[in-house]
This record gives C-alpha cells, structure tokens and sequence, in this order.
C-alpha cells in the first residue's frame, strides 16, 4: 500500500556559486520544487532541511527556518537535518514517515550546501574519530575497500576507471552536473593519485548546489498527474559489533533488502538506480549490494555495459556524485529528483526509455569499518 508520494521536484546546476549564499541557493530549489507540484506556501505542513557542513564553515544553525521563510514558510514544524552524505535522504525519510503516519498532508524537504569556500579540508568522520586521526579520511577508506575487492575478486584498475568514463558521459547529458566533458580510459589511470588505486577521476569533486521535493498524501497525491509513488524510506546504521568484510558491505546488502521487502519488491523490478558513487569503487560495491549482481562480478556489470544508459539497469543517468558533484547536503535530495524525473519521463537526453520504478541509494560516514548510515528509498509510477 502506497503511503506517500512525491508531487514537485526542484533543483539548481550543481557547481561553483561563489556568489550564492545557502539560503539562497536552498530557497530557489523550494521555489521550484513548489511551483513543480502547484502547491502553495502555505500548503506545507512540515518541513526538513539538510546540510551536512553548514554548523562546521558557517557556524549556522537551524539554516531551514532561514530557507523555508525566504518562500514565505512558518509556523510550522521544521527540522534541521545532519547526516553525513545521507542527510538530505535522511531528510527525505524523516518527511516520508511523517506522512506516512498521517501527521502531515504535505511535506516539503530541501538540501544545500555550499563547500567551494576558502579552507575547506577532506570529509572525514570528525576529528574526535580515533580512525580520522590516524589519516582515515574519506578516500583512505574507500581505497582500503578498492584494493581489497582487486584482491578477492579480481576487479581491475580499468574496471574501476570505467565506472568514472560512464557516469561523466552521463553526465554530459544532464544540464545540472557540474563536470560535462567526456574523459578517456588514459585519461582517468594517469590522473594524479589520491590513494591508490584511486586516481583524481575516480574521487568525486566538492560542488555548491541544493535541491527539493515536495512530498504528499495518497489522497492529496491524486489529484497530481505526475505524482510519483514513494514505496519505502529505509534508514539503517552500520554494525559495529564485528570485523567487517570490507569487499562485502553488509550494512549496504541490508538496507537493500530491507527496502526490497517493504516495497514488496526485487532487484528484477528495477529499472534505474541513483547511488552513491563517491568513489569508483563505491559503486561496484553498491551494484553487488543491491542484488544487482552477485559478489564479485560488479567489475563485470561495468566491462558489459549492463548499467550504462541503454543497459539493463541503468545506474547514476544523471551523472553522480563524480559528475555531478557532491554538496553533502543536497546529495541525496538530488538522487531523489533525478529518480522521479526519469519516472515522469522528463530526463530528456539521458531519459531511461520505459521506467517504472527506481531507487535511490546514499551512504555516509566512517566507523570502524563500517557506514555511520545508509538509506534506500524506491519510487514507482
């Protein structure tokens, strides 16, 4: 049974705006996303806004109430949402069980974040981590993960350096990615090296950039035509128990099937993913983590062209974070609206011909040797 669905989606270019304020930029994406679904102002409910950094560059707090009143929105609960790279999902999650629960008719849900600013250092954890301190930065640990899949598996560097080639040439075809032109096999292997095997290319870039949804009741979504269906929010935190298998991602593996089984759902029902390719081999983990290949052969889906547009599950069309960029905030809002344009069949170029369903699928944060958090959410139309 459907509980909620997305009625309005909007979005800004992600990039470098050294003009742009957060509010401003998060206000535009809320304008659109309400304009989108012809919804007024004053029809939102509730309202959750995410930023992962805002508190840490800015020493902003409770930036929503800025965002939401610039498109004239109070008097209403608004929640601030911090998550690491899941926080706009989180942010969506919140939102969805709020509706779900009949809490709220409509819900609005808005991420931003502005990172192309002076001092601005590597994601990491936070400095209190034991792991940060000893240099377990973003990359360092993904880079752990790559040379441990080359080694069980043998996934190869060019492998690795494919899944950069694909998402930039989907990239070049959608407006809102912040890097468009095509890079070459030589290209991405003789990029400087970040943490080997993982060169410049196959590192997602930092980006300004914000996006919205607005989400609504069955009863209110009916009367939209180009709603789309929400099937399932899933939240879930990493185990921290036991040594983790780091070719292996269970904690992904388990908010895969925890979202499958809500939404009453396979990987076979599946015709596009967004997923969190922070690194190349971020998403050769999250191919075999959503079923969409069993362990090992990730490398294999990308040599076969299988999640390329045209292929048989098409991931990231919209770029992802190594095209598009990654303004932590916004990021997993933009995988949200990149999802119900590909099902409303307005993705134009890059579009997935005959999309039913899609899933969005973010990670965020580092603990020994797992996730801090990761979120599925799966649409239908």
């Amino acid at each position: 049974m459907v509980l909620a669905a997305v009625i309005g989606v909007g979005m800004i270019p992600f990039g470098k705006h050294e003009n742009r304020s957060l509010v401003g930029m998060g206000a535009e994406s809320c304008r659109m996303a309400l304009k989108d679904a012809h919804i007024n102002p004053d029809r939102v409910d509730a309202a959750f806004f995410s930023s992962g950094l805002a508190p840490k560059l800015f020493g902003d707090f409770t930036v929503g109430q800025n965002v939401f009143w610039e498109v004239g929105i109070n008097r209403i609960p608004v929640v601030n949402v911090e998550n690491a790279c899941t926080s706009g999902s989180t942010a969506f999650f919140l939102a969805y069980n709020m509706v779900a629960a009949g809490q709220a008719e409509v819900a609005l849900v808005c991420g931003a974040e502005k990172m192309c600013v002076p001092g601005f250092g590597l994601i990491s954890s936070g400095e209190s981590q034991l792991d940060t301190q000893l240099g377990m930065v973003a990359p360092a640990g993904f880079a752990l993960r790559a040379v441990r899949h080359m080694e069980e598996y043998g996934t190869t560097k060019e492998q690795l350096a494919k899944v950069a080639i694909k998402n930039r040439t989907h990239g070049g075809l959608n407006p809102m990615a912040q890097f468009r032109d095509p890079i070459t096999l030589e290209e991405v292997l003789a990029a400087p090296m970040i943490v080997d095997p993982l060169t410049r290319l196959q590192c997602c870039p930092i980006a300004d950039g914000a996006a919205a949804v607005v989400i609504a009741s069955p009863s209110v979504a009916a009367r939209f035509p180009r709603s789309v269906n929400a099937e399932c929010a899933v939240l879930v935190t990493g185990n921290y128990e036991n040594p983790q298998d780091l070719a292996n991602w269970e904690t992904d593996r388990r908010g895969a099937q925890t979202a499958y089984e809500k939404a009453g759902m396979g990987p076979e029902d599946i015709d596009l993913v967004e997923c969190h390719d922070a690194f190349t081999i971020s998403e050769i983990l999250h191919y075999e983590a959503l079923c969409l290949c069993p362990p090992g052969e990730g490398g294999r889906l990308v040599d076969e062209g299988a999640v390329a547009l045209g292929g048989r599950v098409p991931v990231n069309p919209s770029g992802g974070l190594l095209s598009r960029g990654h303004p932590v905030g916004a990021t997993g809002v933009a995988q949200i609206v990149e999802v119900v344009m590909q099902l409303r069949g307005e993705a134009g170029p890059r579009q997935v011909e005959g999309a039913q369903a899609g899933l969005a699928q973010c990670m965020g944060g580092d603990k020994d040797g797992d996730t801090k958090s990761c979120t599925v959410s799966i649409f239908s139309v």
